[in-house]
């Protein structure tokens, strides 16, 4: 398959003829675990991206984390070499700004569960941030911030029990940072739900409303989504009906991209944002059965995955396995779950 590839029930990644610099206008890029972990950028993330804008993409940064607002994402992104303004950074925090805009009147006041990042996008919006229910607020709006505890999850939840509007910026369970992976804004949710019975609409990753926000921001017409979550980048990238790359810098492991359900499935993959400036290899079926990439070919006996030959690249190994344990998956063929992968996975050093 070359350039721009269908993102509709996805069986294999895709190939691609040119570099992915030169097949999609602009890069979508997840921060955490993608560009930067904690203060700190990812290997290869800076000379990457350089090279990138260099050869004509635009690079957009496209995070749940709603903490920081667009300015000082900016200013982080440009200390660690990867110049960018506030309009190249759009936030979970402005497509839920947008959602509970709609929702109440211009100029009502919204209790804001979160830091400056989602303050900011609510007056964005021309609304006007409380922090008590006692200051009267129309709707209740949550996202992520170290400072959030007790005190502001019970009056979020207090908000929402009287039955307040409830928008959650995103339901990202982790956040990955420099020393490791860290409770995220889900997990903060969760707390206002098992205390409410109540659901939040949500506006981040994955879901339509912040694929929505990216477009409105952007413009882009040959849009990439670059990501390391499969529940997030990736399953948002499906939801939008675009093109997606993953990267194994964040959270998902190779194990996990084995057994991942269509939804979650990467167009492309790649070991860090270095594969922005490469071709994709193509992955065909095997005389024989079973798929090849790369000089590797990949086939499932008995519910188990077995890789054979050798390839330079073990990335083309991966590319092959998937192949064969998405499409066993599908069919059912290893009976109850996918296919065993972990000795092949252990045969490419993964």
């Amino acid at each position: 398959m070359n350039d721009t590839a269908t993102t509709a029930r996805r069986t294999v990644p895709a190939g691609s003829d040119r570099p992915l610099t030169e097949a999609y206008d602009t890069a979508l890029l997840d921060l955490d675990g993608v560009v930067y972990a904690g203060p700190d950028a990812i290997p290869y993330a800076v000379e990457s991206l350089e090279a990138a804008r260099a050869a004509g993409m635009r690079l957009a940064y496209v995070t749940n984390n709603a903490s920081r607002p667009p300015q000082v994402v900016a200013g982080h992104l440009t200390g660690l070499g990867v110049p960018a303004e506030a309009g190249d950074v759009i936030n979970s925090a402005q497509a839920a700004a947008r959602l509970v805009a709609d929702k109440v009147p211009a100029g009502s006041k919204v209790l804001v569960i979160g830091g400056a990042g989602l303050v900011e996008a609510v007056a964005e919006r021309g609304l006007v941030a409380v922090r008590s229910l006692d200051e009267g607020p129309a709707a209740v709006v949550q996202g992520y911030d170290p400072s959030v505890g007790w005190a502001q999850l019970a009056e979020a939840s207090y908000a929402v029990q009287q039955g307040l509007p409830w928008v959650a910026s995103n339901t990202d369970l982790t956040i990955p940072t420099a020393r490791g992976i860290a409770p995220g804004n889900g997990t903060l949710v969760a707390a206002v739900r098992a205390a409410t019975g109540v659901e939040p609409e949500v506006a981040g990753k994955p879901m339509p409303p912040m694929h929505r926000e990216t477009v409105l921001r952007t413009g882009a017409k040959r849009p990439l989504v670059v990501g390391d979550r499969l529940d997030t980048d990736i399953e948002g990238a499906h939801n939008g009906g675009v093109d997606s790359l993953l990267v194994f810098t964040g959270v998902t492991t190779p194990a996990q991209l084995l057994t991942a359900p269509v939804e979650h499935r990467p167009t492309y993959l790649a070991e860090d944002l270095r594969g922005l400036l490469l071709a994709q290899s193509a992955v065909e079926p095997a005389d024989g059965g079973g798929f090849s990439c790369g000089g590797w070919t990949a086939t499932v006996a008995e519910g188990v995955l077995r890789l054979d030959g050798v390839g330079e690249d073990r990335y083309d190994g991966l590319r092959a396995l998937c192949a064969a344990a998405w499409t066993a998956l599908d069919a059912g063929a290893a009976g109850a779950g996918a296919p065993d992968g972990r000795k092949a996975l252990a045969d490419l050093g993964f």
